[in-house]
């Protein structure tokens, strides 16, 4: 009797095993989101071309570390820290760069924002997904922006995002849409229309 229950029991154990999917044990795609394996153990972020950044500064959880973007910036010299990509230097960060930033998205946002709200600016258009929405406070006290990337699109061969920039501050809120494209690896411009 006992022979017998082990012999349905290895039997049906057999049958089980057989008739299940294997298990696949294998490291997830590149293009799946990270939030198990790769959240715990890939230490890069992939940047808007597939660039891999070594931090993403908070921003994939929606808040940008001001503090911490301010010392990626004083280590390296330069406005456009993005164009140093390739050095080996770990603090590199996408920025954004040049002068028509006021003309774009308003001189009373413009004229507020130094280089770190640059940089979180810059660095949140590099590693958000379409729709995503990250936040910082300004260099003002009680100045808050908010970021959200929106559509891609192309522009004279580069790639480009919509935007909308919300700034709060002193009781008031200040709504920008605007438009920027990638100037080489890291540097984000605005642009017009």
């Amino acid at each position: 009797m006992i022979r017998r229950h082990r012999f349905l029991t290895v039997a049906i154990l057999l049958i089980s095993a057989a008739t299940t999917a294997p298990v696949a044990l294998a490291d997830p795609p590149p293009h799946a989101p990270a939030h198990g394996w790769r959240a715990k153990h890939d230490r890069n972020y992939i940047g808007y071309t597939g660039y891999r950044w070594s931090d993403d500064f908070g921003i994939r959880g929606g808040r940008c570390d001001r503090d911490r973007v301010g010392t990626a910036i004083g280590a390296v010299i330069g406005g456009a820290i993005g164009s140093t990509v390739g050095s080996g230097d770990d603090r590199l960060i996408a920025i954004l760069a040049g002068a028509t930033i006021g003309a774009i998205i308003g001189r009373e946002i413009g004229r507020d924002m130094d280089r770190n709200d640059h940089a979180c600016f810059g660095h949140s258009l590099e590693l958000l997904d379409d729709g995503g929405r990250v936040y910082w406070d300004g260099a003002r006290p009680g100045m808050r922006y908010t970021l959200t990337p929106e559509s891609r699109f192309t522009r004279n061969d580069r790639v480009c995002r919509k935007f909308t920039l919300v700034r709060d501050f002193d009781g008031q809120r200040i709504v920008k849409r605007g438009s920027a494209c990638r100037y080489g690896e890291g540097e984000w411009r605005m642009i017009s229309g």
